[in-house]
C-alpha cells in the first residue's frame, strides 16, 4: 500500500483544487512528475523562510514550471518528462531537507548552496542513482559525515564545504570515483586517511579541518588526474614526500598553515604545470631548490613564515614572491638571528618523525566559497 501513497496524495490535490485544462493533462498521467510533485510539496512545507520567494510559485501539479526546477526527457524513456535538475543556489532559504526528496530518482543535479538549510542529508537521497552533482555548500547542515553520498552511484561532484558536519572523514570517500571533492570548513576531526592517493579527483580541497597525522604520501599517485590540491590549515605534521614531482598536472598546490617540517623536495621542480605554490606558515627549512624558480608557468610562490636560509638569486620569471619571516640573509622582514639559530640548531630527521602529533584544532582561515 505504501508505494501508492504519492499517487493518492496527488489525486487528493486534484479533488481539492480542480483538474487542469486539457493542454496540461499529460503531466497528470506521468508517474515521475506525480512523485516529483509530492517531493517538492513536502519540501515546500518544510521551508520556514524564503526571502527571495524562490518557492512562491511551487503550486499545482506542473512541477516543470516551478522556479529552480528543470525537466528533461527521462534517460530510459525519451517520451516521458522527469525532474532532472534543481538549482536554488544563493536563495537564503531556511528549513530542512525532507525524506520525500528520495522520490526524485531521476535527478542529476542538486544545487542548494548559500542557503540556511539545517539538519542532515536524508538517507533517502541514496535513491538518486543518476545524481551527478551534489552541492549543499554554505548552509547550516550538521551531523556526521553524510555517508548517503557514497551510495549515489553516478556522483562525480561532491561539495559540502562551509557547513557543520563533524566526526571522521571516511577513507571510503577516496575510493569512490569522483571528479571533485570539497569538504573544507566543517568540524571534521580525524586522522588523515592514508588512501587519499587512491582518489580519481581533479580537484581536492581539504582545508580548515582538525586533521592530524602525516602529509599523505599516497598523494603522489594522483599524477594522472589531479589539477588542484588545497590542504591548508589542517595541522599536518611531517616532511613532504620526495616524489611530489609526479604531480605533473597540478596547477594549484597549497599546503600552507600546517606543521610541515624538513625541506622542499627537489622534485617539485618537475611539476611543470604549477601556477600557484603556497607553503607558507609551516616549519620548513634549508635551501629552496633552484628548479622551482625555473617552473615555466609559476606565477605565485609564497613561502613566508618558515625557516628557509637560502634562496636562488634568479626568480624574475615569477610575478609574485613572498619570502617574509624566514632566515634569509640580506632580505627584509626576516626572523631575528636568535630565533633562526634556536630553530635551526635542532635538525629534522624525517625518517624518525612520529606518524601523529596531537595538536589543538587549527584556527579557521578565511577561504572563499567560490
Amino acid at each position: 500500500m505504501a508505494e501508492y501513497y504519492p499517487l493518492i496524495l496527488f489525486f487528493v490535490f486534484l479533488v481539492l483544487h480542480g483538474f487542469p485544462c486539457p493542454s496540461q493533462s499529460s503531466d497528470l498521467f506521468n508517474p515521475r512528475l506525480q512523485k516529483a510533485y509530492v517531493a517538492l510539496q513536502a519540501w515546500k512545507h518544510s521551508i520556514t523562510c524564503d526571502p527571495n520567494q524562490l518557492t512562491t510559485d511551487w503550486d499545482g501539479p506542473h512541477v516543470c514550471n516551478y522556479t529552480g526546477v528543470f525537466c528533461a526527457p527521462a534517460l530510459d524513456d525519451a517520451n516521458e518528462l522527469t525532474v532532472a535538475s534543481i538549482d536554488l543556489n544563493q536563495g537564503g532559504i531556511c528549513g530542512v531537507l525532507p525524506t520525500h526528496l528520495g522520490l526524485l530518482k531521476d535527478l542529476s543535479v542538486f544545487h542548494i548552496n548559500s542557503n540556511r538549510f539545517c539538519g542532515g542529508l536524508p538517507e533517502t537521497l541514496s535513491e538518486m542513482k543518476l545524481l551527478h552533482e551534489l552541492d549543499v555548500s554554505n548552509n547550516d547542515l550538521s551531523g556526521p559525515f553524510p555517508h548517503v553520498a557514497l551510495m549515489m552511484e553516478s556522483l562525480k561532484f561532491f561539495d559540502i564545504r562551509f557547513n557543520h558536519f563533524c566526526g571522521e572523514v571516511p577513507a571510503t570517500l577516496f575510493a569512490k570515483k569522483l571528479d571533485a571533492i570539497f569538504i573544507n570548513n566543517n568540524n571534521f576531526s580525524s586522522a588523515v586517511p592514508a588512501n587519499i592517493g587512491d582518489s580519481s579527483v581533479s580537484v581536492l580541497v581539504i582545508a580548515n579541518l582538525d586533521l592530524h597525522g602525516c602529509f599523505p604520501r599516497s598523494i603522489s599517485k594522483m599524477g594522472d588526474t589531479l589539477y588542484e590540491l588545497i590542504l591548508m590549515n589542517n595541522g599536518l605534521f611531517s616532511c613532504l614526500p620526495e616524489d611530489l614531482g609526479k604531480l605533473k598536472k597540478v596547477r594549484v598546490f597549497d599546503i600552507s598553515s600546517n606543521q610541515i617540517v624538513g625541506g622542499l623536495p627537489e622534485s617539485i621542480g618537475e611539476m611543470k604545470s604549477l601556477e600557484q605554490l603556497n607553503v607558507a606558515h609551516n616549519k620548513l627549512s634549508g635551501e629552496i631548490p633552484a628548479s622551482i624558480f625555473n617552473l615555466p608557468r609559476l606565477e605565485n610562490f609564497t613561502y613566508s613564515d618558515n625557516y628557509f636560509c637560502s634562496e636562488p638569486d634568479n626568480y624574475q620569471n615569477i610575478k609574485r614572491i613572498d619570502d617574509e619571516r624566514n632566515c634569509l640573509p640580506d632580505r627584509p622582514l626576516q626572523r631575528s638571528p636568535e630565533e633562526c639559530c634556536s630553530f635551526l640548531s635542532e635538525p629534522v630527521f624525517c625518517s624518525l618523525l612520529p606518524a601523529k602529533k596531537n595538536t589543538s584544532p587549527p584556527a579557521k582561515i578565511p577561504l572563499p566559497l567560490h
